[in-house]
């Protein structure tokens, strides 16, 4: 979404008065409509309610901005009850972008007030908005993550550094294979993503998240997984918006980072992105300087600072459920010592509660 002064100089504003709602099936079209042709919208398709419900059991709140029949904004929320964190809402919790899309500052205020006194009567601690661009000044902000975004055209291959084409080389010669699907390529994606979260101490998604992504996204989103003489070692999930198309969940065995299995993975979403029409290339979101960040940015990708905008209800510090928090050290080495089955059957209990 535009910042406020650029909203005030464009926005151009119909007759009437401007009414917030909760969005329900009835309006499932218009808001579709809008969504898809916004040029800031990120994970705000209607299907992603039906994703975060069916796969975490969580309800959302789903607001509406419209003036004169006319759609002007839409904010989707889930609230999530969590033992450890308290009651939270968020825009849009497991996934990388959400909060206030609006063509009107008018929009953009009014859904912020509505979803702050639903926060409210739900006894919420503080309302989450993850923004791509600072959006409301008065509000604190966090902007501890960046995601990379990569231009897309013809001829990508000679535009990447010299060294990444060398270790694209060496995962072919090492007799790697990289395959496209949906559904069918589950199982073996997620043998790999939950061995990878494991290893990295971080409690697993369940099989039934990606299993929803794919179904309500059949056209939108696609499984890669990259194998050694049949055997998955690493594998992503790609989501597209648009001419964008986003890795939001990747991992690989380390077992065999030698044999450069990512630099196959990216490189067959690019080549296969490129292919498709997609004129940008989202890596997903990462803290500067640390190894994901410094992966995704051998391949040229730039960073775009995150800002996660909060109305904190009751008060004190910006919430900080990050794996950096050293109140969380001492469990996430625990974890990494965790029996593989173990982890994947409590992984996804504790971390439906984490947003």
């Amino acid at each position: 979404m535009p910042t406020e002064a650029v909203l005030r100089a464009h926005a151009v504003t119909p007759a009437g008065e401007l009414a917030v709602t909760a969005a329900g099936d009835g309006d499932k079209a218009e808001w579709e409509a809008f969504v898809s042709t916004h040029p800031d919208a990120g994970y705000h398709a209607w299907a992603w309610r039906h994703v975060i419900r069916e796969a975490f059991g969580h309800q959302s709140s789903y607001l509406i901005a419209k003036r004169g029949g006319a759609v002007e904004g839409v904010l989707p929320m889930v609230q999530i009850n969590s033992r450890l964190f308290g009651r939270t809402m968020t825009s849009l919790p497991f996934l990388n972008y959400g909060g206030v899309l609006a063509d009107t500052v008018e929009a953009a205020r009014a859904l912020v007030d509505r979803a702050t006194s639903i926060a409210r009567d739900g006894g919420c601690r503080h309302l989450e908005m993850r923004h791509k661009a600072r959006q409301f000044a008065h509000l604190p902000c966090k902007q501890h993550k960046v995601t990379m975004l990569l231009g897309l055209r013809p001829g990508m291959w000679e535009r990447l550094d010299r060294k990444v084409r060398n270790q694209v080389r060496k995962a072919e010669k090492s007799g790697l294979t990289v395959e496209r699907g949906g559904v069918e390529l589950l199982h073996d994606f997620y043998a790999v993503f939950a061995r990878n979260m494991r290893d990295l101490g971080t409690p697993v998604y369940a099989p039934k998240l990606f299993d929803r992504v794919l179904h309500h996204f059949r056209d939108r989103a696609h499984l890669h997984v990259v194998r050694l003489k049949g055997v998955p070692v690493a594998a992503g999930l790609t989501y597209r918006t648009g001419a964008t198309v986003e890795v939001p969940w990747a991992s690989s065995n380390r077992d065999y980072n030698s044999l450069c299995p990512n630099h196959l993975l990216y490189w067959h979403v690019i080549d296969t992105a490129v292919a498709e029409g997609c004129e940008v290339m989202d890596f997903g979101r990462s803290t500067p300087d640390e190894g994901t960040y410094k992966f995704k940015e051998q391949w040229g990708a730039a960073p775009l600072p995150l800002h996660w905008e909060y109305v904190l209800l009751k008060g004190g510090p910006l919430p900080d459920q990050s794996p950096k928090n050293p109140k969380f050290q001492v469990i996430i080495e625990l974890w990494k010592r965790c029996p593989l089955w173990l982890a994947n059957t409590l992984g996804p209990h504790i971390v439906r509660s984490i947003p």
